[in-house]
């Protein structure tokens, strides 16, 4: 936090990747966030296709042939992860 701190004195926005793991994320918001007074006005989710596939259940060594009912089920992973950063934290999320 204290790298955060510091660039709040140089900058007006803060940038701070907390990690795509549920666990991380709340570690950054429950533990590091409320620890220094600082909360984040927006979560930022980046997600590819590769990543909507694997999280779909393809193997890796299928990742690049085309899988619709794979990415289906990686964009409803990627759905609960939106879910949880809005019902849960209160914060916006912004798919990217």
């Amino acid at each position: 936090m204290l790298a955060t701190q510091t660039a709040l004195k140089l900058a007006d926005y803060v940038v701070t990747e907390a990690a795509s793991v549920p666990t991380r994320r709340e570690k950054f918001v429950d533990i590091k966030c409320r620890k220094s007074g600082l909360r984040p006005s927006i979560v930022v989710i980046v997600a590819t296709i590769r990543a909507l596939k694997y999280h779909g259940g393809v193997d890796l060594k299928q990742i690049n042939e085309e899988n619709l009912g794979a990415l289906e089920k990686g964009i409803a992973n990627l759905e609960r992860h939106v879910n949880n950063v809005t019902q849960q934290y209160g914060l916006p999320a912004w798919c990217r």
